[in-house]
């Protein structure tokens, strides 16, 4: 069977995205008859019916859906390779370091700090993103390396190095009668009526089903939280972008989280194995703590 193309890829996941061929079309510039020739090419070649078609629409099979995934998977290798190719013949590129804003404040600093104390090392680009943004960062090759936790992130397929294992807190509005505790369980922090927890989108972009607010970003729950509106559980070092409305609060059976740096696969550069070897020299510090040195 011939190889697929990127060109067939990018042509199913319009459709596979906007489940309306018209609407894909549109959105490749390109006509309508093409596009729908080459998804039934597709089709018999791979000898798998991809989508359902009826009057009210298009929708995905489950090989279609397999395919979905597989073909966004590829196309964000494809652009990896060559935005790292390209990165790997410019010697003045800095590496580009991916993290949570506010997230492991004081493991960074100190990762930073090392790194530009060894000789002959890169620059430091930091990018700051939002929560779960870092796996599809590194994946485009938007990202060289990126300080992610498990077990929250997704760290499927990527080289990692432990640097930090601690517990996690509970960001409460200062008021609130739990914020005078000295420690909480998750099931007394998993049950405030008046404080649901925040809920944040899956992958695909869908929210779990609850009570809390939905959020995407962390200043609009870092505001929620200070307003009396909801609370979350965070890993210990975490909290350096805690309001002065919040107060911090030990949970005790929380599970312990580990922030990694993470690197794609295959992405060991000179300067990468440089910063690797930084993150290694720093060492994995003991549940509680809240720096890495």
């Amino acid at each position: 069977m011939r190889e697929l193309e990127t060109r067939e890829l990018r042509y199913y996941l319009a459709v596979a995205e906007e489940l309306h061929f018209g609407r894909a079309a549109e959105r490749l510039g390109i006509a309508q008859p093409p596009l729908s020739r080459a998804i039934r090419q597709l089709e018999r070649r791979l000898g798998v019916r991809l989508f359902d078609r009826n009057r009210r629409g298009v929708a995905l099979t489950e090989p279609g859906e397999v395919l979905r995934r597989e073909a966004a998977a590829a196309l964000d290798a494809v652009t990896a390779a060559a935005r790292r190719t390209r990165r790997a013949g410019d010697s003045r590129r800095p590496l580009v370091l991916a993290t949570k804003a506010g997230a492991s404040h004081e493991l960074l600093r100190a990762l930073l700090d090392a790194h530009a104390d060894a000789a002959g090392t890169a620059s430091v680009q930091v990018l700051l993103c939002e929560v779960g943004e870092q796996a599809r960062l590194l994946r485009t090759g938007d990202a060289d390396v990126a300080l992610m936790h498990r077990p929250f992130d997704d760290l499927a397929g990527f080289d990692t190095e432990d640097l930090l294992t601690e517990g996690q807190v509970a960001i409460l509005p200062a008021a609130h009668p739990l914020a005078s505790h000295d420690q909480l369980t998750r099931a007394e922090v998993e049950n405030v009526p008046d404080l649901p927890i925040a809920r944040w989108p899956r992958l695909d972009g869908t929210y779990p089903d609850g009570p809390g607010p939905e959020v995407r970003t962390q200043s609009q729950l870092a505001q929620l939280v200070a307003l009396g509106r909801t609370l979350l559980v965070i890993p210990a070092s975490s909290r350096a972008w805690q309001w002065p409305e919040h107060v911090a609060v030990p949970v005790a059976d929380a599970p312990p989280v580990t922030t990694v740096l993470a690197s794609a696969p295959g992405n060991r550069t000179r300067d990468v194995a440089a910063l690797v070897r930084t993150a290694a020299g720093l060492g994995v510090t003991d549940r509680g703590a809240t720096a890495a040195p």
